[in-house]
């Protein structure tokens, strides 16, 4: 089943500069490891050593963050969409309305 990865600048480096890859998948746990493979100088920015998504990765599928629904076995829709949120710290000085996910709208 197709699905679009939306990925965010930050990781963009690794997906020769690609904002959204269209991959397979049943679940977003599925999706994320399709998008590893695709490129896999990504892998390390995702998962840690025992292969488990690193912390500060959000992975939402739709409008709902796995973390709140069933994890990396959360099921995703054909046609669906995924979206990489890594936290990031800082942003001193920068405004809410500018930032795309503090309710400044936009997408990654």
């Amino acid at each position: 089943m197709a699905v679009d990865l939306l990925i965010p600048t930050a990781l963009r480096a690794f997906t020769d500069g690609k904002s959204e890859a269209s991959l397979e998948g049943k679940t977003a746990g599925e999706v994320v490891a399709a998008l590893a493979d695709a490129y896999p100088d990504i892998r390390q920015h995702l998962y840690e050593e025992d292969a488990s998504l690193r912390s500060f990765i959000n992975v939402y599928v739709g409008e709902t963050n796995i973390k709140n629904a069933g994890g990396l076995d959360t099921p995703v829709p054909d046609g669906g969409t995924v979206m990489l949120v890594p936290a990031i710290a800082g942003g001193a000085g920068a405004r809410q309305a500018d930032m795309p996910f503090c309710g400044g709208g936009g997408r990654p």
